[in-house]
């Protein structure tokens, strides 16, 4: 039994449970063992009730204190005890476990282990796991227990059984890291390290196999983009395009100046377009920078002479105001190129007439979503895609493309603030532009961080800027209500504050959960200010561009990373007036205050991913999650930038010394590479 022999030949892994790790991606033995846990349930010893954290998972020990109580109605039952020892007494709840009254009366020393919330009576603890008698919690002391992302039907335990027979399977030979490396870093020899990494003795021993396959994964990630990098590299421009004049005149005319940093990369992307190879270019920029303007100015190179762009956005919405918006400037400035929308939308005749003219070439710029570059578009000679990093398909998906004409130039524009020397090292496939200078005009957005006590205050603020014409985001973290969770939740939320508003306010309602045309027809009420209050989750985050809004008042902002945070506040600050962000939390730690402050005093999204970076240093070992930027099993761009760093520079040199990577101590290295190669190809293929 080896690595890639099928996960149905494990024991108990039948023709039912075998399709259900086939939804998460695993089909063979090699696969179940790079499945790694996503966290880990540590059982230390129980601590006194008198320490217990608002906010983290703790266990406990001691005796009920008075009546355990049943209250709520039969669709919601919870089940309240008071746990006591010398130290304090704490309030615990159940949902919709009403029996536990009978089973847990009875008397004596029981051990309870969930997470603690702070509520309007103090510190509670909810929905604990019970150990009773307290003598069942001595089997798993002091041991970590591996927790997997699951679906439907599959439960941990399964997995776990799954993995350790996967585990006895593993041997050296499924090895990809060449030995002279592993020498280099004291790394942990695979067997033991991968055993580590599901089923580790301690923390530490966990920390030595992660660091070691934390730097494989981004070693693997950076080789991968290398390689393709120097294939799509020798790809040549088959398309010339020479200075056009009205593109001159068109700067002229606009009523403000590119800044310096726009120009410059304007200037990078036209020697670009006009080299010998086939542009794949990341422009870099904060929220609010200026990308759009570059990205036109790209596509009237290629319209005016001669060919087509297409620009491809993230929703609807927005790839119907980037119509529009091009659609006007086309207009006002006599530049003689007509602009085409497509969307998935759009009725069967519509998209039948814009194919026409796309395929004829009477349509120059082609705006739209995903349909941009489906089978049925047919481009008479497309010569350049714009696209979103949402979108991101550099040299990855040139085989997709290719079958549109020639390999056409690649602009990928992203908003999302990296630190240079992280991206250079991410962005590898491609070269990096970055708009680091904000618009002269732009008002810098006024923040303020505040607790629930400002509630009342935030809501006459929003009245007076609505009253005044203007609009107004509240953003919440939940779509409904989590009984779990005080989180504040849109539904119930948007309800709320149309009550609180009056009638003369109209308020909307917006999650992720809801149709595509249900959103898109809030996200044009609330662009018209048919909406002047708009709750929703964070699918505004790259939702829509409303110019009019002027507040943005997060709720529980504790709940959500620097970087998103940040993102969310560029939703307002794009008009002519001047714009507020208000970051409200429910959290009275000193680690939140700290993080919320940098935000407080910052509108640099790079200065705050640095600040991210130096706040979070090694991180928690524990938290393994995705990174928000790319998507790694266990690595983190911040948490592990050092590992990051020394993966790059190695990468260089085994290419610099065997660009074919073809010794035979690379041969494991060189056949996984290429088979996430393939991968990447047939995953990005639209």
């Amino acid at each position: 039994m080896r690595e890639r022999q099928s996960i149905g030949s494990l024991k108990g892994v039948g023709e039912k449970t075998e399709k259900m790790f086939h939804h998460l991606g695993i089909r063979t033995i090699g696969d179940l063992i790079r499945y790694y846990p996503r966290g880990f349930e540590i059982f230390d010893d129980p601590i006194p009730i008198g320490s217990i954290e608002e906010g983290k998972v703790c266990t406990v020990s001691g005796s009920v204190f008075g009546r355990i109580q049943v209250s709520g109605s039969q669709r919601l039952q919870i089940t309240t005890l008071y746990l006591k020892d010398l130290t304090g007494t704490l309030k615990v709840i159940w949902f919709r476990m009403p029996f536990l009254r009978n089973t847990l009366s009875k008397g004596g020393v029981l051990i309870l282990r969930g997470r603690v919330v702070r509520r309007r009576d103090g510190l509670v603890m909810e929905h604990p796991e019970i150990y009773y008698p307290a003598s069942k919690y001595e089997e798993k002391r002091h041991t970590m227990q591996p927790v997997y992302h699951l679906t439907a039907g599959l439960t941990n335990n399964a997995v776990i059984k799954a993995v350790r027979q996967a585990l006895d399977c593993a041997d050296d030979k499924m090895d990809i890291l060449p030995g002279e490396l592993s020498r280099k870093y004291r790394f942990l020899p695979y067997e033991e390290a991968v055993r580590n990494m599901h089923f580790p003795e301690d923390k530490d021993s966990f920390a030595a196999a992660r660091e070691r396959f934390v730097f494989e994964e981004f070693l693997v990630f950076i080789l991968s983009l290398r390689r393709m990098k120097e294939s799509g590299n020798r790809v040549e421009n088959k398309f010339r395009f020479p200075d056009q004049e009205k593109i001159g005149q068109f700067l002229e005319a606009l009523p403000y100046q590119l800044t310096g940093a726009q120009m410059k990369v304007w200037k990078e992307i036209k020697a670009d377009m006009q080299g010998l190879h086939v542009m794949s270019r990341l422009v870099q920029g904060d929220v609010g920078s200026g990308k759009t303007i570059v990205a036109f100015l790209a596509l009237l190179l290629a319209g005016l002479n001669g060919y087509q762009g297409a620009l491809m956005a993230p929703t609807e919405v927005l790839a119907r105001q980037h119509y529009e918006n091009i659609s006007g400037m086309l207009e006002k400035y006599g530049i003689p190129l007509q602009a085409e929308l497509l969307t998935g939308s759009m009725t069967a005749a519509q998209k039948r007439a814009a194919y026409e003219r796309i395929q004829s070439g009477d349509s120059a710029v082609i705006i739209g979503t995903h349909a941009l570059i489906q089978e049925k578009a047919v481009y008479r000679n497309l010569a350049l895609v714009v696209t979103d990093e949402q979108h991101r398909f550099g040299v990855r998906q040139r085989e997709a493309l290719a079958g549109k004409g020639s390999m056409p130039h690649i602009l990928v524009m992203s908003a999302t603030p990296i630190p240079r020397t992280l991206a250079i090292i991410l962005y590898g496939d491609l070269d990096i532009s970055v708009i680091d200078e904000m618009p002269k005009d732009r008002l810098p957005i006024k923040n303020c961080v505040v607790d629930t006590g400002y509630r009342e205050k935030a809501y006459s603020f929003m009245r007076r800027q609505v009253a005044q014409g203007r609009q107004c985001y509240v953003i919440c973290p939940m779509v409904e209500e989590s009984e779990s969770l005080e989180a504040e939740n849109v539904m119930d939320y948007s309800q709320m504050l149309a009550e609180e508003m009056g009638d003369n306010i109209r308020v909307g309602c917006l999650h992720g959960k809801m149709k595509q045309q249900e959103k898109d027809a809030v996200m044009e009420a609330f662009g018209k200010n048919e909406i002047q209050i708009l709750v929703s989750t964070t699918v505004v985050e790259v939702g829509i561009d409303v110019p009019n809004a002027t507040v943005i008042m997060i709720e529980n902002a504790e709940r959500f990373g620097l970087a998103q945070l940040h993102q969310l506040r560029g939703r307002v600050g794009r008009g002519k007036h001047q714009s507020y962000c208000i970051f409200m939390s429910a959290s009275k730690s000193d680690e939140t205050r700290e993080r919320l402050d940098i935000l407080n005093h910052s509108n640099d999204g790079f200065f705050i991913a640095g600040e991210d970076l130096r706040l979070r240093g090694p991180g928690d070992l524990f938290g393994i999650r995705q990174s928000g930027i790319l998507d790694f099993k266990i690595a983190d761009v911040f948490q592990d930038a050092k590992i990051l760093k020394n993966a790059a520079d190695d990468a260089k040199q085994l290419l610099a010394e065997d660009p074919e990577l073809s010794g035979p101590e690379l041969a494991g290295l060189k056949q996984y590479i290429d088979s996430r190669i393939r991968e990447i190809m047939l995953e990005t293929t639209l």
